[in-house]
Order: structure tokens, then C-alpha cells, then sequence
């Protein structure tokens, strides 16, 4: 079972946008990463926040084909609890997609890899992908960032 857990792209300041949507890098760098992904990952499932940018990213990575359904979840976003997630997912059975905030992605990567949700073992980038997976436990198997998967420098 593979978890996907991608850190919404950048987002347009709350003083330019209250909603928060997608800037116009935020898009691109979303596209870029769903393009690059779009014949290496299959998700069952994109489980996404309700804030407008996570729906943004979350469509993107449909759009491309990435995944058939998404689901919008009240329990995503950026100061939500993580501990009932180990379960949920492991209920799910399915290789899933979280997009979604930080801390909250932070916190549930740390939980599922030792346990302790409030160590900071990975650092997330916007529009950018942690992959983890579990056989006996759960272990890191990559994470990409937008500028790696155009091949250039970081920008």
C-alpha cells in the first residue's frame, strides 16, 4: 500500500485572494509535477481538504489522470488531529492521495514513519510529493519536488 501526501502548490496571499487560490507558479508547478507522475503513480483515490487550493491541486492531479475519484474531508486541514489516519487508512486498503497543509501533512508523515507526530522528519514544499509505503511498516520511499521534476534548478 502506497500514501501519497502532496503539499498544496503556492497560493496567493490572503491579502490578494481571502479564498487562497492557486498563483499562477502554484498551477504550473502542480502541472509539472502531475505531468512528470502521470505513467509512474495510480492512486485509488484523492482524499483532499476543503480549502480552495487543496481542491485546486487535488483536480489537477485528476485532470492528468492520477486518480478517478476525489473525496473532500472536513478532517484535512492544516491544525486537524492525525491519529485516527493509521487506521482510516489502513481500513482504505487502497493506495491513496492526501492534499493537503501543513502542519497536518507534517504531522501525519511523522506519525506514520515512528509514531511520534510531533517529530519533523520531512520537509514539504509546495506542489511537491512525499510518497510512503507500507509493508510490515511504514517507510519513505521518495519525495519530488516541482523543480526536480521539470529537471532544473530550484527556484
Amino acid at each position: 500500500m502506497r500514501l501519497y501526501l502532496v503539499q498544496h502548490g503556492e497560493a496567493l496571499s490572503k491579502e490578494i485572494a481571502s479564498e487562497r487560490q492557486l498563483s499562477e507558479k502554484g498551477r504550473a508547478d502542480v502541472f509539472k509535477m502531475a505531468n512528470f507522475l502521470k505513467e509512474k503513480v495510480k492512486v485509488d483515490c484523492i482524499w483532499h481538504s476543503k480549502k480552495l487550493r487543496a481542491i485546486e491541486t487535488a483536480q489537477i492531479f485528476k485532470r492528468v489522470g492520477l486518480a478517478k475519484d476525489l473525496i473532500e474531508r472536513e478532517d484535512l486541514s492544516p491544525l486537524d488531529p492525525v491519529e485516527k489516519f493509521p487506521r482510516e487508512i489502513a481500513k482504505a486498503n487502497l493506495d491513496l492521495m492526501f492534499v493537503g497543509h501543513l502542519p497536518f501533512l507534517t504531522s501525519l508523515a511523522c506519525l506514520l514513519l515512528s509514531g511520534n507526530e510531533n517529530l519533523n522528519l520531512i520537509k514539504f514544499y509546495p506542489g511537491g510529493v512525499v510518497c510512503l509505503e507500507k509493508e510490515e511498516n511504514w517507510h519513505l520511499l521518495w519525495m519530488l519536488v516541482p523543480y526536480l521534476a521539470e529537471g532544473g534548478d530550484r527556484k
